[in-house]
């Protein structure tokens, strides 16, 4: 469990076994058509189980480990310390948590142990091989009710676990005194919230083996019986087994020990009816040919015997015959996209972009399968369908029991139970959480809720686009106050990350306060004195803030120049301090406007961006100007700096083809060579994004503004000017 165990390990505390993954037990896919028919065959699905499961999902603040009885093994071993400090400063460091946790097992120290794996599953509660380890090691110790209570602790974090509801279930076989008369009662009601919870799993079968045997030891034909009818309207990867186990369970006892009361009395009364009717038309060919005068023969007493036994046989399995048929057909719709899926199970190992394409291939179709389903439940089987042997039972023909079996389920069960298998695969995937939300969100704004909870409380505590998400449902919903919360808690988290400030900024303004989203923004400026480049983002912020909401031009004013003050390099505050003065009243701004055009040309930028501040100044001259001396005198400055600026090339003038070369912009843009631009006033600078920074959660460009973590990108997009300003090259003289 060292580092190079991470090679060795599946990520759930036991070895990856090859042969157990590839199934080789397992019979192949049933018979298809071709793979383009699979997705479009509209077959019936298997019913989903009537009990709800006695496991659901807890919500975070729920989701604690039980309180452990402390041992007297006295100090805790010498490196523990050591390698549970390790683990504690870097919690997603996964390599730090099982280093820890093969120290500790092989220590055999139970304090410890039991700290590590509480401590572990409480930010891995998907790793269910670990739960298993810690419920062996409380049974070892000889706390059976913790053992058990470790074991529901973790069927709670993943009801879907086949693997840890059998071991839960053998360690209640191995701890419950089955004398006492509640005991087979408990068991049954766990194997009941095992099937509920994680039968409708393709992989679930041993799960159903496993009750089916546990009922026939308890002498329970008939529990057995009904479990096998159960599992045969679920498609499994070992559909066919259970069949053959069904017929062989039949054959093997009489009818009336394996069926219902009500089925058996059923089939029982059509097949001695029947029986009648065959002795009836048997009697009148025997009383045809009796010689005159013998008299007829005493009729035998009505009883069952051995060839009404059969006959009813014979009605059960054909009646099961469809059932399975149906069955066969929901498993091959889906037996391409399951075995798509190499890694069912999870791991921090990445996934490549084959399996996470296959998960959401898988979706969409189950998605629309039910949406087609929904349409029209009641729709007739096509003639493909017919042909394939997945005919629905005529109506007349039906009973309660068989229609159950046959019709296709219109609920939503089974996209839930997709959705919660592949978020046990990808649950450090955003992307899928939110799509899991917003195909619940129109079912039920509370279960949409949980999952966020579920996604950023326990397993994506450190991703912050799926954070945002959440506090935009909050917002969306109308609960502010939860959204702000969110946003807190995030940023106390992931302190320092622009984007979190910039939506807490945004949702109070949204509110209507103002002056709450002044200070968030006035905070930022002043707690990122230390970063120029971050400190200017903020203080730009602030001052459109100020002029275009506050409408307060002086506040504006003064937030850039302070910034100035800490980035005098800064072009983009220069260009947003010049356009806050050119945006105020021509006939009392010129000279401000010319100050800061002197101020920028004065400071330490790029001649690129001087070139680009002195034709604004030169433009907003000519627009603006009082006089053809002051406009003459800017144009003079102008050509000075392009003589300093490149004396080689001192013909680029007033807006040519060099001239144009030369205030290309900031972020690489430029207006191309000879492209005539009309000379107009060019508009207030707006923040736009650049594109997503490659690995960024694509979910991320969806529901909300696109915030990404671009903000902390020394390249903020552009706040400058991008056009240049063409004149009429007559107007001044020459120089």
């Amino acid at each position: 469990m060292a580092a190079e165990g991470l090679e060795d390990l599946s990520g759930n505390g036991e070895l990856e076994d090859p042969s157990a993954m590839e199934a080789s037990e397992a019979p192949a896919p049933p018979p298809s058509e071709a793979p383009e028919e699979m997705v479009e065959e509209n077959g019936a699905g298997a019913a989903a189980p009537d009990a709800a499961p006695s496991v659901r999902l807890a919500d975070p603040p729920a989701f604690s480990m039980p309180s452990m009885p402390e041992d007297e093994e006295g100090e805790l071993p010498a490196d523990f310390e050591r390698l549970w400090k390790a683990a504690s400063d870097t919690p997603n460091d996964f390599t730090t948590w099982t280093d820890l946790l093969q120290y500790c097992e092989q220590e055999s120290h139970m304090t410890a142990s039991r700290r590590a794996l509480a401590a572990f599953l409480a930010r891995y509660p998907l790793c269910y091989g670990y739960w298993k380890k810690y419920a062996d090691l409380e049974r070892r110790s000889g706390y059976n009710d913790k053992a058990q209570a470790v074991c529901v602790q973790g069927l709670q974090a993943i009801p879907l676990s086949v693997d840890l509801w059998i071991h839960y279930i053998n360690l209640l076989l191995g701890t419950l005194d089955m004398n006492l008369p509640d005991s087979p009662d408990r068991i049954r009601s766990v194997f009941e919230g095992a099937v509920a919870a994680a039968g409708v799993d393709f992989h679930s079968d041993r799960l159903w083996d496993l009750y089916v045997e546990w009922e026939k030891e308890q002498g329970n034909m008939r529990a057995a019986g009904a479990v096998l009818d159960r599992v045969l309207r679920v498609p499994t990867q070992l559909y066919s087994s259970h069949y053959d186990k069904l017929k062989a369970h039949l054959s093997s006892h009489e009818p009336q020990e394996v069926l219902s009361a009500e089925e058996y009395e059923e089939l029982r009364a059509a097949c001695r009816q029947s029986q009648k009717a065959e002795r009836a038309e048997q009697a009148q060919e025997v009383e045809e040919e009796r010689p005159p005068g013998e008299e007829e023969p005493a009729t035998p007493e009505d009883h069952d015997s051995e060839e009404l036994m059969q006959k009813i046989r014979e009605q059960v399995v054909a009646r099961r015959e469809l059932v399975y048929q149906q069955n066969e057909g929901e498993v091959r719709k889906r037996w391409h996209y399951e075995d798509a899926i190499k890694r069912p199970y999870f791991h921090v190992k990445p996934l490549d972009r084959v399996q996470l394409r296959a998960w959401h291939t898988y979706l969409d179709w189950e998605v629309a399968q039910l949406s087609s389903d929904t349409k029209d439940p009641g729709q007739e089987p096509t003639q493909e369908a017919q042909e394939e042997g997945s005919e629905v039972t005529p109506p007349a023909q039906e009973t309660p029991a068989e229609t159950s079996a046959v019709v296709v389920a219109t609920d939503d069960h089974r996209v839930r139970i997709l959705f919660e298998r592949c978020l046990i695969a990808c649950t450090l995937y955003e992307e899928f959480w939110t799509r899991y939300v917003q195909y619940l969100e129109p079912h039920s704004v509370e279960e949409a809720r949980a999952v966020y909870r579920r996604a950023c409380l326990v397993h994506l505590t450190h991703k912050h686009t799926i954070h945002m998400h959440w506090a935009t449902f909050e917002e969306r919903q109308g609960d502010l106050s939860e959204a702000r919360r969110v946003l807190e808690a995030l940023e106390t988290t992931l302190p320092g990350l622009a984007a979190i400030r910039l939506r807490r900024a945004g949702l109070e303004r949204r509110a209507g306060h103002l002056d709450q989203s002044e200070a968030l923004l006035r905070e930022a400026v002043e707690e990122s004195r230390e970063k120029p480049t971050l400190h200017a983002f903020y203080s730009i912020k602030l001052a459109r803030l100020l002029l275009k909401l506050g409408h307060n031009a002086s506040k504006a004013r003064a937030a850039l120049q302070e910034g100035l003050e800490i980035s005098p390099d800064n072009g983009k505050l220069y260009m947003n301090l010049l356009e806050l003065e050119a945006s105020g009243d021509p006939r009392s701004a010129a000279g401000a406007v010319q100050e800061c055009v002197t101020r920028a040309l004065a400071a330490p930028l790029s001649p690129r961006t001087k070139m680009a501040f002195s034709q604004r100044g030169m433009q907003y001259a000519e627009d603006y100007g009082t006089s053809i001396q002051s406009v003459l005198a800017i144009y003079q400055d102008h050509q000075r700096l392009l003589q300093e600026l490149n004396p080689k090339k001192r013909s680029a003038e007033n807006g040519d083809e060099e001239a144009e070369k030369l205030i290309k912009s900031d972020d690489g843009s430029a207006v191309a060579a000879g492209q005539q631009v009309p000379p107009t006033m060019p508009h207030v600078p707006i923040t736009t994004p650049p594109p997503p920074v490659m690995g960024a959660d694509a979910s991320a460009q969806g529901t909300y503004g696109a915030y990404n973590s671009w903000y902390q990108q020394p390249q903020y997009g552009s706040y400058g000017y991008q056009n240049t300003w063409n004149y009429n090259q007559g107007y001044y003289p020459p120089s």
